[in-house]
């Protein structure tokens, strides 16, 4: 397939590196100049479980740049950023491109509708870890997987572009499935990084370190139990006790890991809490139900963004 990536950062170069690997015609798009730039000179280099090694058959370039629509389009742009970079990157959007959105939070869907047809658009969650240490490099260590559906409820065999990119992406050894209850995974991964991610934003403490006292899982688990009853007035069938274990499980073993919104926060940079405890708060608005612990993190976390630097 011919395949464009938008938002080239560590999840979507690991995207693209490994849908290169297995034959397909990839171009990275992004604004990080240094990254482009590294990827001309030298290629990408990929540090996985499977060995390290250099990517070369691939393309990259800035939004501006992009003059060929493909097959599928990957989002992996923050939702915040998504209107704003298919305004600059319109050339991507062809009459036939398949869009597929595996961005963190709600409403990417709705972002992507006010561009491209609900029937070509694909919704999904991915459970792949990936890091940038640095310009032209991604690192991804363990195992992951993703689940997607197209965003107007076709799961089948008649969804010609979901087939498509379901064996691309397995094909690319990323695990990939097409699932109806993708809504609940979206969910569930809504309410981990409810709880951690602005956590950490907020304390500046590592996922690990969330655990030095009692009081941040509590605040962790209430975060979850919020945000799974907001799940579940909207019809969305979520499993709470398995977000609770995986919070859990990264208490305990993730203890060094700095989440995204703590990584953006320590540059300077907007994170992506409206699309998650914002987007859960406003979702409770309609029900309506109080959320007093992830609303107390979202309005914490808003007002870290807008601090004077140090």
């Amino acid at each position: 397939m011919e395949i464009s990536i938008l938002g080239a950062g560590a999840m979507g170069s690991l995207f693209g590196g490994l849908l290169a690997e297995a034959g397909h015609d990839v171009t990275l798009v992004d604004i990080d100049d240094a990254h482009l730039d590294a990827i001309h000179r030298d290629g990408l280099r990929l540090v996985t479980d499977a060995g390290e090694r250099v990517v070369k058959n691939l393309r990259a370039c800035r939004p501006e740049q992009a003059a060929h629509a493909p097959e599928l389009l990957i989002v992996f742009t923050k939702t915040m950023h998504t209107e704003a970079a298919l305004a600059v990157a319109r050339a991507l959007l062809g009459a036939q491109t398949a869009v597929l959105s595996l961005q963190n939070g709600l409403g990417n869907v709705e972002r992507l509708e006010r561009s491209v047809p609900r029937a070509r658009i694909m919704v999904g969650m991915t459970t792949w870890p990936a890091d940038k240490p640095g310009p032209g490099r991604v690192d991804s260590h363990g195992a992951g997987a993703i689940r997607l559906m197209s965003a107007d409820g076709d799961v089948g065999a008649a969804s010609a572009s979901l087939a498509r990119t379901v064996n691309a992406l397995n094909a690319a050894g990323l695990h990939c499935t097409a699932d109806p209850d993708v809504w609940s995974a979206i969910w569930e991964k809504v309410a981990f990084n409810a709880a951690l991610n602005s956590l950490c934003a907020v304390t500046q403490c590592t996922v690990g370190e969330l655990s030095n006292l009692p009081d941040g899982e509590t605040l962790a688990l209430k975060i979850v139990a919020e945000v799974a009853a907001v799940a579940r007035a909207h019809g969305v069938a979520v499993n709470e006790a398995h977000i609770r274990e995986t919070v859990l499980h990264a208490l305990a073993h993730h203890r060094t890991h700095r989440p995204s919104m703590l990584q953006d926060v320590l540059a300077g940079r907007k994170t992506e809490i409206e699309a998650i405890n914002g987007a859960v708060v406003a979702a409770a608005r309609t029900v309506p139900m109080a959320v007093p612990c992830t609303e107390t993190l979202l309005h914490l976390v808003r007002l870290v963004e807008v601090r004077s630097p140090q």
